[in-house]
């Protein structure tokens, strides 16, 4: 079970508009130019980066569905904060 990982994230208000990048990236668009255009996190001046967190650090579902995903996966997960698309990055022991 991993206890480390890495994402990055696009934060946005709704469903629709998270469906709407989600495809975008799966069809050729930069994530992290995404993340710069779309994104309402901070972390949108890195491209979304989120570095590096371990287990307890994020929000309940984001942290859940980051560390049941796999290296690689794009998915999207709903918090209070809004609707996020999230890339796992690595995962780790």
């Amino acid at each position: 079970m991993a206890n480390k990982a890495r994402a990055s994230h696009i934060l946005v208000k709704t469903e629709e508009q998270a469906k709407t990048i989600l495809t975008k990236i799966k069809n050729g668009e930069s994530f992290s130019k995404m993340a710069e255009q779309f994104s309402l996190c901070p972390s949108r001046k890195k491209g979304g980066s989120l570095g590096e967190f371990g287990r307890g650090q994020m929000v309940k579902e984001f942290e859940k569905a980051v560390f049941d995903g796999k290296k690689g996966d794009v998915i999207l997960c709903k918090t209070q904060f809004g609707w996020h698309i999230i890339r796992i990055e690595d995962l780790r022991g």
